[in-house]
């Protein structure tokens, strides 16, 4: 006998060999009905898998993020299989679960399949998923998988055998569809009952530009046929929301192909928002004890090597930048932090001068490829609000308490009510992609873990997320359509202070090392207009918003007393402008809508006679009639609220 433990401490018995759908099954044949896959001693694996050991479980539900992610694999296998049934011969890439959903890469050789032909490929998925077949997990050897694989002609596959060792490689089937795949899956089609193909795009093997471009087919599937509905609904309102559309509306940014893709060009409006997003930060970092700091644009070779940066990305970043003289090789800089360990390093530090805190909003330049690029969330060049702290050990935590109370003072500001704060540690198992000893990164990640205790956080542990310098906690935003982003991050580093061999002088009169905190509450400026942009439908916080109050003369002869109210509201801080076409003012109502004017102040000859405004509130209509102070009043009290 076996005993299985399950989240709420209670254990159970089972025969050696139990499956975690038998432990369902002995609680109720209804949970038994919903489970997807299971979590045994942390690992998720098949519902149908035997457990032949005592264990940890918990089973995963629709509900559990872990069991979308089962099912949407599973469904990329639906497809993939339906994909040979319509076009035999086709030959399969990758199809992993992705945040919403899941996608498939394929070559169809000379067809090709374009978003007219998704609704064929829906049904036969359809089709597919009806009739109910199990998933079973088979392991095999390398030589089989690569006989199997030779036979069918499909070289991708192969491609990723050559990667995999022996005896770790396995086949899960349904029906009459067998894929190369670690699983887990579902334990029948039958638990996808609503399928919607998206859309269709190009996407390089591996995702490297010199291979092949593939087909990639992205897709979605729910238990039920209403959670679709309403997804797609949601996926509408996305579109109305999308930070590229509204962007261009509001004429806030736009890209020019001459200048170069993922290169943003910032309009007058959108630098306006963006420098006051800059001075609400170097404000709260003012107080806060940070000093300015300001770095060039780029940096020697030599910098990113000793850093480590250069081993780790420079095969995949904007390559060197050349001089008349050969012995000099620059990189457009990649991170501000190699910058800001050189200047703690410019003079002797004492224990007294600890922590320093330099902060910049730093410019850096990373490659992506031009199929990843999308609008300001990907971009090849942007503008972190970058801070780096160098502390005595004792100090961290404190410090870092310190760095996460001015992350929620910014998600206040900006009405991000809904996140979770996320700590992001090593791979417990490939430690190669990190540098750093062992000692090193158990200090960071017992430090980052004490200080989040104190702050009463949602908080999730995720392994394998973390920088190759040290762990990280990431702040995942859900927006008002329920997407999550990360913004913002907070990094403890043992590993650059080593690198570059910073000191301070200690009270016993010894040299030591300081730890390092990098910190960017706003990650990046352009990245974080995006979320924003999205979050709150361009309807941004009255203290951010390009223009907020626009006023509207009933007719032209109104025009020069509207611009005199204009400057009486400028003393009391108060942004706007005067709408002086001349149209009707039911046009000018529309556009200043339509344009997410917080606020429309409609000027005549009654107002003017009595020194008032006729006040309209976007997206409420009029909310009554008001002197200058008493507006100047209700802006203000609106503001302060929030920041």
């Amino acid at each position: 006998m076996i005993k299985i433990t399950l989240p709420d401490g209670s254990v159970r018995e089972f025969e050696k060999g139990a499956t975690s759908l038998d432990v369902a099954k002995s609680i109720s044949e209804g949970l038994a009905r919903n489970v997807l896959a299971a979590k045994v001693n942390g690992e998720v694996v098949d519902a149908f898998r035997a457990i032949q050991t005592d264990s940890d479980l918990q089973l995963l539900t629709w509900n559990d993020d872990e069991g979308k992610e089962t099912m949407w694999h599973s469904s990329a296998h639906i497809l993939a299989e339906a994909l040979e049934v319509l076009y035999p011969g086709i030959k399969l890439g990758i199809g992993p679960p992705i945040e919403n959903g899941f996608y498939y890469d394929v070559d169809a050789g000379d067809t090709v399949i374009t978003e007219g032909d998704l609704v064929t490929i829906e049904k036969k998925m359809t089709e597919l998923a009806r009739q109910k077949n199990a998933f079973s997990r088979k392991e095999i050897s390398k030589s089989e998988a690569v006989a199997h694989y030779q036979q069918k002609g499909d070289e991708y596959k192969l491609d990723l055998l050559d990667g995999l060792e022996d005896g770790s490689i396995t086949f899960y089937s349904q029906g009459n569809f067998t894929d190369l795949c670690r699983g887990p899956h579902i334990p029948n089609t039958s638990f996808i009952k609503a399928i919607k193909l998206l859309s269709v795009a190009g996407a390089y093997w591996r995702g490297n530009e010199k291979n092949k471009q593939l087909t990639r087919i992205y897709g979605i599937t729910f238990p039920k046929a209403k959670e679709l509905t309403e997804h797609l609904e949601l996926l509408e309102e996305a579109k109305k929301r999308d930070h590229r559309k509204l962007g261009k509306e509001m004429e806030l940014f736009t890209f020019s192909q001459k200048v170069g893709q993922g290169l943003p060009l910032w309009l007058p409006k959108g630098a306006q928002l963006r420098e006051r997003l800059e001075n609400f930060m170097k404000k709260a970092q003012l107080e806060a004890g940070y000093l300015p700091v300001i770095t060039p644009h780029i940096g020697s070779k030599e910098l990113y090597v000793t850093s480590g940066h250069y081993e780790k990305y420079g095969a995949d970043s904007f390559q060197p930048i050349k001089t008349p003289n050969e012995n000099e090789e620059f990189l457009l800089k990649p991170m501000n932090c190699p910058h800001h360990c050189e200047i703690y390093k410019s003079k002797p530090r004492s224990y007294k001068d600890l922590p320093v805190r330099y902060a910049e909003f730093g410019t850096v330049y990373r490659y992506e490829q031009s199929g990843e690029l999308h609008g300001l969330t990907r971009v090849r060049g942007f503008t972190q609000d970058d801070a780096h702290l160098f502390c005595r050990p004792e100090q961290v935590e404190e410090e870092f308490k310190k760095v996460i109370d001015l992350v929620l003072y910014v998600f206040k500001a900006l009405k991000f009510e809904e996140f979770t704060a996320q700590i992001s540690l090593r791979d417990k198992e490939d430690k190669t992609k990190y540098i750093g000893s062992d000692e090193n990164w158990e200090k960071a990640e017992s430090a980052i873990i004490n200080a989040v205790k104190g702050k009463g956080l949602k908080t999730v542990i995720e392994y394998g997320e973390a920088a190759f310098y040290g762990p990280k906690l990431d702040f995942m935003v859900k927006d008002a359509l329920g997407r999550k982003w990360q913004l913002g991050t907070i990094q403890v580093d043992y590993n650059l202070p080593e690198r570059f061999e910073l000191e301070y002088i200690g009270s016993d009169d010894q040299r030591h090392r300081p730890v390092m905190i990098h910190r960017a509450p706003f990650g990046s400026l352009e990245r974080f207009v995006a979320v924003l942009i999205e979050h709150c439908g361009g309807n941004f916080p009255l203290w951010l918003t390009p223009d907020q109050v626009a006023i509207l003369p009933l007719s032209e002869k109104y025009n020069e007393n509207c611009k005199e109210v204009l400057n009486l509201l400028n003393k009391y801080d108060i942004r706007g402008f005067v709408d002086d076409r001349n149209e009707k003012v039911g046009k000018k109502i529309r556009d200043a809508e339509v344009s997410k004017v917080p606020y429309m102040l409609i000027i005549g000859e009654k107002e003017i006679e009595n020194g008032t405004l006729s006040v309209r509130k976007h997206g409420e209509g009029d909310i009554g009639v008001m002197n200058i102070e008493e507006f100047s009043t209700l802006v203000g009290k609106e503001i302060d609220e929030l920041v």
